[in-house]
């Protein structure tokens, strides 16, 4: 079976949470923090978390569809965040940290509004989801030091008190997707 590598470029909150979740999923090849969505050409962190950027901080993720499907990708991030709260992630306020999906062909478009209508009928969440689901336009790879961060940093005050919860809850809700440890 040949590799059908695909891209996929969300937003849900900060990105050192998202991307410590992604990186554990089989198929999951590689996981890249960065910023997309708003209108200055190669932002700087500290120019998004002003919030007049325009861009939310992002996850672009490459990954293996013979192995995990993009539903399955979206099935994780609605699962690992809150959907339904506009600008905002837990303590993170802002329209950096809003919920987006940033599609990459009309294919990935369908489903993503297709899998919000079932929570949406399923009433999954008690109030509506304000994802947002946008074309991909471009994606700005953030610092060197935002990368890998949560596997740099695990004792960090952030990741024990904020990542940490919101991983063992991903960890034991999606055993059977893990990569095996090393």
């Amino acid at each position: 079976m040949t590799k059908k590598i695909e891209i996929a470029t969300l937003a849900n909150g900060c990105f050192w949470c998202t991307e410590a979740i992604f990186q554990r999923l089989k198929g999951v090849k590689k996981v890249t923090a960065g910023y997309t969505g708003g209108t200055t050409k190669n932002p700087s962190y500290h120019q998004v978390t002003t919030g007049k950027t325009g861009h939310a901080e992002a996850i672009q993720i490459k990954f293996d569809s013979n192995i995990i499907s993009y539903q399955e990708i979206l099935e994780v991030f609605f699962s690992t965040h809150n959907p339904t709260t506009l600008n905002r992630q837990g303590y993170d306020v802002g329209s950096q940290y809003r919920s987006a999906i940033f599609y990459h062909s009309e294919a990935q478009k369908q489903i993503a509004e297709d899998f919000i209508k079932v929570l949406t009928d399923a009433h999954v969440f008690d109030k509506p989801i304000v994802t947002e689901v946008q074309p991909f336009d471009v994606f700005y790879t953030a610092e060197e030091y935002h990368q890998n961060y949560y596997n740099n940093n695990k004792t960090q005050g952030y990741c024990v008190a904020v990542i940490n919860p919101k991983l063992e809850k991903f960890l034991k809700k999606f055993k059977s997707k893990l990569k095996k440890e090393k």
